[in-house]
C-alpha cells in the first residue's frame, strides 16, 4: 500500500495525466457520437469521428492553446476537444434527443471517475513499487472527469448541460438560450480568468468526490494524490 506520496517532476507529471486526459477528452466525443449514431444520426461514424484515436478530436485552440493560457493566468485549468458533428434533423425526435446525445458525454465522465476511482483502490492494496502508479494515474483520472463533468453540465450553451437544457425548457427559453451559444465560451473563460468558474464548480465535484469516496469506502484525499 502506497504510504507516502513522492513530488513529482514535471516528467512524472506529464506521464501520470497524459492517459487520463487523453481518455477523458477521447470518450467524452466519442459518447456523443455513439449516442447521436443509436438515436438516428450517423454522422459521426461516417466521418470516422467514433474513434478513440486522440488525435482525431484534438481542436488547436481547446485542447492546446486555452489550456496553456489558463495554467499561466487561472487556477482553474480546462479545455475541450473538437466537437463530433451531429446532424440534428437524421434524429427521431431532435429537440428530446439533442439532450441525450449531449448527456452522453458527462455520463462518459463519470463513468470513467468511477473506474479510475476503483483503480486507486486496487493501487493501494498492491505493493508500493505497483501500485503508487496505479494511485496517481487513478487520482489524476477522477480529477479530470470530475471536473469535466461538472464543467459540462453548466447551463451555458454550447456546452452540455446548455445543450440538454434547450432540449427541456419550453419553446421561448429554449430559444432564448440557444441564442446565448455564440457567446458561451467567451463566458466560461471570463469566469475562469476571474476567478467564479472555481467557486461554481468546486461545490458540486466536493459532492461527487463525496459520493465517490463513501460509495467505494476509499478515503478522499486519495483523490487528490497526483496534484500533492
Amino acid at each position: 500500500m502506497p504510504e507516502l506520496i513522492p513530488e513529482l517532476s514535471l516528467v512524472q507529471r506529464i506521464v501520470v495525466w497524459a492517459l487520463p486526459v487523453l481518455l477523458a477528452i477521447t470518450l467524452h466525443e466519442v459518447a456523443h457520437g455513439w449516442a447521436a449514431r443509436a438515436l438516428g444520426d450517423p454522422t459521426a461514424w461516417r466521418l470516422g469521428r467514433l474513434s478513440l484515436n486522440p488525435l482525431r478530436h484534438v481542436d488547436p485552440l481547446g485542447t492546446v492553446v486555452v489550456p496553456a493560457l489558463l495554467l499561466l493566468f487561472s487556477p482553474v485549468v480546462f479545455g475541450w476537444a473538437r466537437p463530433v458533428p451531429v446532424t440534428w434533423e437524421n434524429l427521431r425526435r431532435p429537440r428530446r434527443d439533442m439532450a441525450w446525445v449531449a448527456a452522453a458525454g458527462p455520463a462518459a465522465n463519470l463513468a470513467m471517475a468511477v473506474l479510475w476511482a476503483l483503480a486507486i483502490k486496487l493501487g493501494l492494496a498492491l505493493p508500493q513499487a505497483v501500485g503508487l502508479p496505479l494511485v496517481l494515474m487513478g487520482s489524476a483520472g477522477v480529477l479530470i472527469n470530475g471536473v469535466l463533468m461538472v464543467l459540462n453540465l453548466l447551463p451555458i450553451p454550447p456546452l452540455d448541460g446548455g445543450r440538454i437544457a434547450v432540449g427541456l425548457l419550453p419553446g421561448r427559453a429554449a430559444a432564448a438560450l440557444d441564442r446565448l451559444e455564440p457567446y458561451g465560451m467567451f463566458v466560461v473563460l471570463a469566469l475562469a480568468l476571474f476567478g467564479g468558474l472555481g467557486a461554481l464548480l468546486r461545490p458540486p465535484l466536493t459532492v461527487l468526490l463525496g459520493a465517490l469516496g463513501e460509495g467505494l469506502r476509499l478515503p478522499v484525499q486519495w483523490f487528490f494524490a497526483a496534484v500533492l
